[in-house]
């Protein structure tokens, strides 16, 4: 890495003390940031040098795990930082930054550059243009955007138009950390290293996919930013689309950054285009009210009184290719749930004729294969076999890995994995302007409809618990319920953490 410079716009925010700064810091520990390099902050927070580094060696010590924590690499580490108070949406703060920049890495024309957009999304399209305008736009600038890349079709658009103007698509880094999660990573290792699961993997043995991504959190002082949001900009059209094309995608002929990404674009131009019956009876939107010492949603700070935004979202989805059609993907995320968990489950056929008795009169007939992404990471496999003693009497027994038998999973945090990922130029993980647009496509007629009928139901449910009961009633049409996680992944039928 030679005379490198990453540039933090958002650098006194809450996503770069508790995200950015503790990757870059596990990045440098790891002897992944050498050479002659800068990180420049940029905010509207007035810092000097010396204080910024104060600042973020104080957060450090509480957003870096303890064990990984070195006084002496964290005091060198911050000695790379430095600061320049401006205002990111203001044009005449850009030739101070290129002068700072000038300044850093001593060269007249800088270009060894990386800008980390930490910003409230309504300066996405504003930033790129004003650096353009300072001549940083260099040939080997990269950039990364944080989610949600656009609030609806029509704006993903011109944001992508925006980012054309100033940067090749090479460049543009559209950063979704799910995917830098080693979990995630292990959906498509699982798949396409194995080969006794790819030819099960289709309608001819799986009857449903299930996909949740829940957390039992409310949107903590991020009031004004989930309001203009909800859960489907926050987590839908972006995260679980995601772990559906990981589960749904065909395998590449090779693994490259550009064949990962034309085959999670094609799961997306597959996905059945939403109608009327799909936009009132096959997504469920919720919203948490108060129960017990927990705060409605409509009583947290920022929140309008009489706030219609969706904090659950629960829908099915259909995907129209030889492999899934006829498959029903279930899919959902919220806020306030019972636990924090994230799994992808696969709903395998029945056998079909049962000859066995069923311990317990219990019947669970169909397999299933559950893939844990967090947390007590790991994979589960449930299988019929006989209760020992007289009889044939069959129980649902399971098959488990835990990361925790190979020492925990790798403790390098998504945003670490994902920044080296940028600064090394491998794209593979980060979301292409294709992706993006088709993902929009998909989700654009759900926010329309919900424009165009404002009285379409919004269903309140308790604090603590899972969710709108019109969530189970989609399910039953198919004869199948939710399956509600225990935090604890293996021995759920002995006890269940939340």
């Amino acid at each position: 890495m030679d005379k490198f410079a990453m540039i933090i716009f958002g650098a006194s925010g809450d996503l770069t003390k508790r995200k950015l700064m503790p990757a870059l810091y596990s990045l440098y520990r790891e002897k992944r940031l050498t050479g002659e390099y800068s990180i420049l902050g940029i905010g509207r927070t007035v810092y000097s040098d010396d204080n910024y580094r104060s600042y973020i060696l104080e957060e450090l010590q509480q957003f870096v795990k303890s064990e990984e924590q070195d006084t002496a690499l964290m005091a060198s580490f911050v000695s790379h930082l430095y600061y320049l108070p401006m205002d990111p949406a203001k044009e005449e703060g850009y030739p101070q930054l290129r002068q700072r920049l000038v300044d850093l890495t001593g060269e007249v024309d800088p270009d060894n550059l990386l800008f980390y957009l930490a910003t409230p999304p309504s300066l996405y399209g504003v930033v790129p243009l004003y650096l353009k305008a300072a001549g940083l736009n260099t040939p080997h600038s990269l950039i990364i955007v944080e989610k949600p890349f656009g609030y609806d079709l029509e704006s993903a658009r011109e944001l992508n138009k925006t980012y054309a103007s100033v940067f090749n698509e090479h460049q543009i880094y559209r950063i979704d950390h799910f995917l830098g999660k080693e979990t995630a990573q292990n959906v498509l290792a699982f798949r396409f290293a194995n080969g006794i699961f790819e030819p099960l993997w289709n309608r001819n043995y799986i009857d449903y996919v299930e996909i949740t991504a829940v957390e039992n959190l409310g949107i903590e002082q991020r009031g004004g930013f989930y309001e203009t949001a909800g859960a489907l900009r926050d987590m839908v059209q972006n995260h679980l689309i995601q772990l559906v094309a990981l589960t749904a995608m065909e395998p590449p002929a090779v693994f490259n950054a550009d064949n990962f990404r034309n085959e999670v674009v094609k799961v997306y131009e597959s996905l059945t285009p939403l109608n009327e019956v799909d936009l009132n009876e096959h997504i469920v939107r919720g919203q948490y009210t108060a129960s017990g010492n927990k705060k409605g949603y409509r009583e947290e700070k920022g929140v309008a009184p009489d706030s219609r935004t969706d904090t659950y979202i629960a829908m099915k989805l259909g995907i129209s290719n030889w492999r899934w059609s006829g498959v029903p993907f279930y899919i959902r995320t919220g806020k306030q749930m019972p636990t924090k968990v994230t799994e992808i489950v696969v709903h395998f056929r029945e056998t079909p004729h049962q000859m066995f008795h069923c311990a317990g009169g219990n019947c669970p007939r169909a397999n299933n294969l559950i893939l844990r992404l967090q947390p007590n990471e790991g994979i589960v496999l449930k299988i019929g076999m006989k209760v020992p003693g007289a009889g044939f009497e069959v129980r649902q027994v399971t098959m488990d890995f835990s990361y925790a038998q190979l020492g925990g999973v790798p403790s390098r945090d998504a945003y670490a994995r994902l920044i080296d990922d940028c600064i090394q130029g491998d794209p593979t993980l980060f979301t292409r302007s294709d992706a993006v647009e088709a993902s929009w496509k998909f989700f654009d007629p759900v926010l329309r409809y919900w424009k165009d009928n404002p009285d379409a139901p919004l269903y309140g449910y308790p604090a603590g618990t899972w969710g709108p009961l019109e969530s189970e009633a989609m399910m039953h049409e198919h004869g199948a319920d939710w399956t509600n996680p225990c935090k604890n992944l293996t021995n759920t039928d002995q006890y269940c953490e939340l």
